[in-house]
Protein backbone atom coordinates (compact mmCIF):
# COMPACT_ATOMS: atom_id res chain seq x y z
CA UNK A 1 0.00 0.00 0.00
CA UNK A 2 1.34 3.44 -0.88
CA UNK A 3 2.04 5.70 2.06
CA UNK A 4 3.63 9.05 2.84
CA UNK A 5 7.32 8.76 3.59
CA UNK A 6 8.42 12.35 3.62
CA UNK A 7 8.44 15.48 1.60
CA UNK A 8 10.64 18.36 0.55
CA UNK A 9 9.57 21.89 -0.19
CA UNK A 10 10.22 21.46 -3.91
CA UNK A 11 8.97 17.87 -4.16
CA UNK A 12 5.70 15.99 -4.05
CA UNK A 13 5.34 13.50 -1.16
CA UNK A 14 7.32 10.31 -1.74
CA UNK A 15 5.28 7.18 -2.31
CA UNK A 16 6.40 3.62 -1.71
CA UNK A 17 5.32 0.07 -2.29
CA UNK A 18 6.49 -2.91 -0.22
CA UNK A 19 7.12 -6.53 -1.12
CA UNK A 20 7.91 -8.16 2.23
CA UNK A 21 11.55 -7.14 2.90
CA UNK A 22 11.85 -5.07 -0.28
CA UNK A 23 10.64 -1.47 -0.57
CA UNK A 24 10.49 0.71 -3.66
CA UNK A 25 10.47 4.49 -3.16
CA UNK A 26 9.29 6.32 -6.25
CA UNK A 27 11.17 9.33 -7.54
CA UNK A 28 9.34 12.25 -9.10
CA UNK A 29 7.19 11.25 -12.09
CA UNK A 30 7.74 7.57 -11.23
CA UNK A 31 11.49 8.09 -11.36
CA UNK A 32 11.66 9.86 -14.71
CA UNK A 33 15.16 11.18 -15.39
CA UNK A 34 16.83 13.06 -13.74
CA UNK A 35 15.28 11.23 -10.78
CA UNK A 36 14.97 7.48 -10.30
CA UNK A 37 13.29 4.84 -8.17
CA UNK A 38 15.02 3.70 -4.98
CA UNK A 39 15.00 0.04 -3.93
CA UNK A 40 15.83 -0.80 -0.30
CA UNK A 41 16.22 -4.35 1.03
CA UNK A 42 15.95 -5.12 4.76
CA UNK A 43 17.88 -8.24 5.63
CA UNK A 44 17.92 -9.45 9.20
CA UNK A 45 21.69 -8.80 9.24
CA UNK A 46 22.29 -6.11 6.59
CA UNK A 47 20.33 -3.29 4.98
CA UNK A 48 21.02 -2.76 1.29
CA UNK A 49 20.18 -0.23 -1.41
CA UNK A 50 20.19 -0.65 -5.18
CA UNK A 51 21.72 2.50 -6.71
CA UNK A 52 21.02 5.88 -5.11
CA UNK A 53 18.92 8.26 -7.25
CA UNK A 54 17.95 11.83 -6.34
CA UNK A 55 14.95 10.64 -4.33
CA UNK A 56 17.36 8.94 -1.91
CA UNK A 57 18.20 12.38 -0.55
CA UNK A 58 14.62 12.85 0.66
CA UNK A 59 13.79 9.46 2.20
CA UNK A 60 15.52 10.04 5.53
CA UNK A 61 16.55 7.56 8.20
CA UNK A 62 15.34 4.46 6.37
CA UNK A 63 17.73 5.16 3.50
CA UNK A 64 20.55 6.42 5.68
CA UNK A 65 20.56 3.14 7.63
CA UNK A 66 21.91 1.48 4.45
CA UNK A 67 25.06 -0.55 5.05
CA UNK A 68 25.56 -1.94 1.54
CA UNK A 69 24.96 -0.34 -1.85
CA UNK A 70 24.86 -2.68 -4.83
CA UNK A 71 25.04 -0.66 -8.02
CA UNK A 72 23.17 -2.03 -11.02
CA UNK A 73 25.28 0.29 -13.17
CA UNK A 74 27.17 3.56 -12.92
CA UNK A 75 25.74 6.83 -14.26
CA UNK A 76 25.44 10.21 -12.57
CA UNK A 77 21.74 9.82 -11.78
CA UNK A 78 22.37 6.53 -9.99
CA UNK A 79 25.06 8.01 -7.71
CA UNK A 80 23.06 10.98 -6.42
CA UNK A 81 22.61 9.65 -2.89
CA UNK A 82 26.02 8.04 -2.34
CA UNK A 83 27.29 11.17 -0.58
CA UNK A 84 24.83 10.40 2.24
CA UNK A 85 26.37 6.95 2.80
CA UNK A 86 30.10 7.59 3.32
CA UNK A 87 30.56 4.46 5.44
CA UNK A 88 28.44 2.04 3.40
CA UNK A 89 30.19 -0.62 1.32
CA UNK A 90 29.65 0.09 -2.39
CA UNK A 91 29.75 -2.86 -4.80
CA UNK A 92 29.88 -2.34 -8.58
CA UNK A 93 30.15 -4.78 -11.47
CA UNK A 94 33.82 -5.05 -12.46
CA UNK A 95 33.17 -3.57 -15.92
CA UNK A 96 31.73 -0.37 -14.41
CA UNK A 97 34.15 -0.18 -11.48
CA UNK A 98 36.50 2.50 -12.92
CA UNK A 99 33.47 4.71 -13.61
CA UNK A 100 32.47 4.54 -9.94
CA UNK A 101 35.94 5.12 -8.56
CA UNK A 102 36.97 8.33 -10.34
CA UNK A 103 35.80 11.19 -12.54
CA UNK A 104 38.34 10.18 -15.19
CA UNK A 105 36.87 6.68 -15.14
CA UNK A 106 33.34 8.01 -15.56
CA UNK A 107 34.42 10.30 -18.41
CA UNK A 108 36.07 7.36 -20.17
CA UNK A 109 32.93 5.26 -19.80
CA UNK A 110 30.82 8.04 -21.28
CA UNK A 111 33.38 8.84 -23.97
CA UNK A 112 32.83 12.51 -23.22
CA UNK A 113 34.66 15.16 -25.18
CA UNK A 114 37.28 17.08 -23.21
CA UNK A 115 35.79 20.35 -24.44
CA UNK A 116 32.73 20.00 -22.22
CA UNK A 117 34.10 17.82 -19.40
CA UNK A 118 34.44 20.69 -16.91
CA UNK A 119 30.90 21.92 -17.56
CA UNK A 120 29.60 18.38 -17.28
CA UNK A 121 31.33 17.85 -13.92
CA UNK A 122 29.94 21.12 -12.56
CA UNK A 123 26.44 20.12 -13.64
CA UNK A 124 26.74 16.68 -12.06
CA UNK A 125 28.01 18.14 -8.79
CA UNK A 126 25.19 20.68 -8.71
CA UNK A 127 22.28 18.52 -9.85
CA UNK A 128 23.32 15.04 -8.68
CA UNK A 129 25.64 15.72 -5.69
CA UNK A 130 28.23 13.80 -7.69
CA UNK A 131 31.25 12.43 -5.87
CA UNK A 132 33.30 9.40 -6.96
CA UNK A 133 33.71 6.37 -4.71
CA UNK A 134 37.36 5.26 -4.81
CA UNK A 135 36.45 2.68 -2.15
CA UNK A 136 34.02 0.85 -4.47
CA UNK A 137 34.53 -2.91 -4.73
CA UNK A 138 34.07 -5.15 -7.76
CA UNK A 139 31.56 -7.96 -8.20
CA UNK A 140 31.06 -10.36 -11.11
CA UNK A 141 28.16 -12.06 -12.85
CA UNK A 142 26.45 -14.51 -10.52
CA UNK A 143 27.61 -12.77 -7.35
CA UNK A 144 25.34 -13.15 -4.32
CA UNK A 145 24.93 -11.21 -1.09
CA UNK A 146 23.34 -12.92 1.92
CA UNK A 147 21.67 -10.20 3.99
CA UNK A 148 20.00 -12.54 6.45
CA UNK A 149 16.64 -14.10 5.47
CA UNK A 150 17.00 -12.55 2.05
CA UNK A 151 19.58 -12.82 -0.73
CA UNK A 152 20.60 -10.68 -3.71
CA UNK A 153 21.76 -12.33 -6.93
CA UNK A 154 23.49 -10.53 -9.82
CA UNK A 155 22.70 -11.17 -13.51
CA UNK A 156 25.12 -9.30 -15.75
CA UNK A 157 23.00 -7.71 -18.50
CA UNK A 158 25.29 -5.35 -20.47
CA UNK A 159 24.45 -3.00 -23.29
CA UNK A 160 23.37 0.20 -21.58
CA UNK A 161 26.78 0.18 -19.89
CA UNK A 162 29.45 -2.50 -19.94
CA UNK A 163 28.60 -3.49 -16.38
CA UNK A 164 24.82 -3.07 -16.36
CA UNK A 165 23.39 -5.76 -14.09
CA UNK A 166 19.94 -6.93 -13.03
CA UNK A 167 19.68 -7.52 -9.27
CA UNK A 168 17.24 -10.17 -8.06
CA UNK A 169 16.04 -10.30 -4.46
CA UNK A 170 15.24 -13.83 -3.29
CA UNK A 171 12.90 -15.29 -2.12
CA UNK A 172 10.70 -12.26 -2.87
CA UNK A 173 11.39 -12.55 -6.59
CA UNK A 174 11.84 -8.79 -7.04
CA UNK A 175 14.12 -7.93 -9.97
CA UNK A 176 15.65 -4.47 -10.24
CA UNK A 177 16.15 -4.13 -14.01
CA UNK A 178 17.66 -0.65 -13.87
CA UNK A 179 17.92 1.22 -17.16
CA UNK A 180 16.22 -1.48 -19.14
CA UNK A 181 13.49 0.96 -18.23
CA UNK A 182 10.87 0.02 -20.85
CA UNK A 183 10.17 3.69 -21.66
CA UNK A 184 8.92 4.98 -24.97
CA UNK A 185 12.36 6.50 -25.58
CA UNK A 186 13.74 3.00 -26.01
CA UNK A 187 17.15 1.52 -25.19
CA UNK A 188 20.08 3.88 -24.70
CA UNK A 189 23.52 2.67 -25.82
CA UNK A 190 25.24 5.93 -26.67
CA UNK A 191 28.18 5.75 -24.25
CA UNK A 192 31.69 4.67 -25.19
CA UNK A 193 31.21 1.58 -23.01
CA UNK A 194 27.77 0.73 -24.41
CA UNK A 195 27.04 -2.04 -26.91
CA UNK A 196 24.12 -2.47 -29.28
CA UNK A 197 24.89 -6.15 -29.79
CA UNK A 198 25.03 -6.76 -26.03
CA UNK A 199 21.76 -4.87 -25.53
CA UNK A 200 20.04 -7.11 -28.08
CA UNK A 201 21.24 -10.20 -26.22
CA UNK A 202 20.24 -8.71 -22.86
CA UNK A 203 16.69 -8.01 -24.00
CA UNK A 204 16.36 -11.59 -25.24
CA UNK A 205 17.64 -13.02 -21.93
CA UNK A 206 15.74 -10.80 -19.51
CA UNK A 207 12.52 -12.89 -19.43
CA UNK A 208 14.55 -15.88 -18.23
CA UNK A 209 15.23 -14.30 -14.84
CA UNK A 210 12.94 -16.00 -12.27
CA UNK A 211 11.14 -12.87 -11.09
CA UNK A 212 7.60 -12.09 -10.02
CA UNK A 213 8.08 -8.31 -9.78
CA UNK A 214 10.17 -6.09 -12.07
CA UNK A 215 11.34 -2.63 -10.97
CA UNK A 216 12.73 -0.09 -13.43
CA UNK A 217 15.00 2.79 -12.51
CA UNK A 218 12.92 5.25 -14.45
CA UNK A 219 9.38 6.19 -15.37
CA UNK A 220 7.64 2.81 -15.59
CA UNK A 221 8.27 1.92 -11.95
CA UNK A 222 6.91 -1.46 -10.85
CA UNK A 223 5.49 -4.35 -12.87
CA UNK A 224 3.64 -7.12 -11.04
CA UNK A 225 2.01 -8.75 -14.08
CA UNK A 226 4.31 -10.81 -16.30
CA UNK A 227 2.08 -10.38 -19.36
CA UNK A 228 2.28 -6.58 -19.13
CA UNK A 229 6.01 -6.72 -18.46
CA UNK A 230 6.61 -8.88 -21.55
CA UNK A 231 4.41 -6.66 -23.69
CA UNK A 232 6.30 -3.50 -22.72
CA UNK A 233 9.64 -5.29 -23.05
CA UNK A 234 8.74 -6.28 -26.62
CA UNK A 235 7.78 -2.68 -27.45
CA UNK A 236 11.05 -1.45 -25.90
CA UNK A 237 13.11 -3.94 -27.92
CA UNK A 238 11.23 -3.02 -31.11
CA UNK A 239 12.77 0.46 -30.89
CA UNK A 240 16.05 -1.06 -32.09
CA UNK A 241 14.52 -2.23 -35.36
CA UNK A 242 12.56 1.02 -35.71
CA UNK A 243 15.81 2.99 -35.52
CA UNK A 244 17.43 0.70 -38.05
CA UNK A 245 14.55 1.19 -40.46
CA UNK A 246 14.76 4.97 -40.10
CA UNK A 247 18.44 4.87 -41.01
CA UNK A 248 17.72 2.73 -44.05
CA UNK A 249 14.96 5.12 -45.10
CA UNK A 250 17.33 8.10 -44.84
CA UNK A 251 19.93 6.29 -46.93
CA UNK A 252 17.18 5.43 -49.38
CA UNK A 253 16.87 9.17 -50.02
CA UNK A 254 20.52 9.30 -51.09
CA UNK A 255 24.07 8.70 -49.90
CA UNK A 256 25.10 10.43 -46.67
CA UNK A 257 28.05 10.71 -44.30
CA UNK A 258 27.88 9.80 -40.63
CA UNK A 259 27.93 13.51 -39.74
CA UNK A 260 24.94 14.15 -42.00
CA UNK A 261 23.02 11.29 -40.40
CA UNK A 262 23.86 12.61 -36.94
CA UNK A 263 22.40 15.99 -37.90
CA UNK A 264 19.08 14.25 -38.56
CA UNK A 265 19.00 12.86 -34.97
CA UNK A 266 18.14 9.21 -34.45
CA UNK A 267 17.63 9.39 -30.65
CA UNK A 268 16.64 12.97 -29.98
CA UNK A 269 14.38 15.44 -31.83
CA UNK A 270 16.02 17.18 -34.77
CA UNK A 271 17.68 20.37 -33.61
CA UNK A 272 17.91 19.13 -30.01
CA UNK A 273 21.17 20.20 -28.42
CA UNK A 274 22.95 19.15 -25.24
CA UNK A 275 26.50 18.67 -24.01
CA UNK A 276 26.78 15.04 -25.05
CA UNK A 277 24.05 14.76 -27.69
CA UNK A 278 26.29 14.75 -30.77
CA UNK A 279 28.64 12.19 -29.21
CA UNK A 280 25.75 9.93 -28.20
CA UNK A 281 24.06 10.22 -31.60
CA UNK A 282 27.35 9.53 -33.39
CA UNK A 283 28.07 6.36 -31.43
CA UNK A 284 24.47 5.12 -31.65
CA UNK A 285 24.21 5.60 -35.42
CA UNK A 286 27.69 4.18 -36.00
CA UNK A 287 26.72 1.01 -34.13
CA UNK A 288 23.65 0.52 -36.29
CA UNK A 289 25.66 1.21 -39.42
CA UNK A 290 28.24 -1.39 -38.37
CA UNK A 291 25.47 -4.02 -38.11
CA UNK A 292 24.04 -2.99 -41.49
CA UNK A 293 27.49 -3.13 -43.10
CA UNK A 294 28.07 -6.62 -41.68
CA UNK A 295 24.72 -7.73 -43.13
CA UNK A 296 25.52 -6.24 -46.52
CA UNK A 297 22.52 -3.91 -46.43
CA UNK A 298 24.70 -0.80 -46.43
CA UNK A 299 28.00 0.06 -48.11
CA UNK A 300 30.56 2.76 -47.31
CA UNK A 301 33.25 4.18 -49.58
CA UNK A 302 36.76 5.37 -48.75
CA UNK A 303 35.43 8.87 -48.12
CA UNK A 304 33.08 7.67 -45.38
CA UNK A 305 29.95 8.06 -47.48
CA UNK A 306 27.21 5.52 -46.76
CA UNK A 307 24.68 4.20 -49.26
CA UNK A 308 22.30 1.27 -49.45
CA UNK A 309 23.95 -2.02 -50.32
Amino acid sequence: MDQLVGSHRSRAPIQRVDFDRVSVFFGEKSGKYPDGNQVLVRGSDTRAAFDTPIVANHIGAEFEATELVVMGHVHEDHMAGLHRLPHAAVHVHEADLPAARSWDGLLAAYGSHAGYAAEMLARFQRDFFYAPRPDAQAYVDGATWDLGQVRIRAFHMPGHTAGHTVLLVEPEGVAFIGDIDLTGFGPYYGDACSSLADFRRTLARLPEIPAKVWVTSHHRGVYTERERFLRDLAAFAAKLDEREQRLLAWLGEGQQTLAQLVERRLLYPQGYEGLWVVDAETRTIARHLAELLADGRVRVDEGGVYRLG
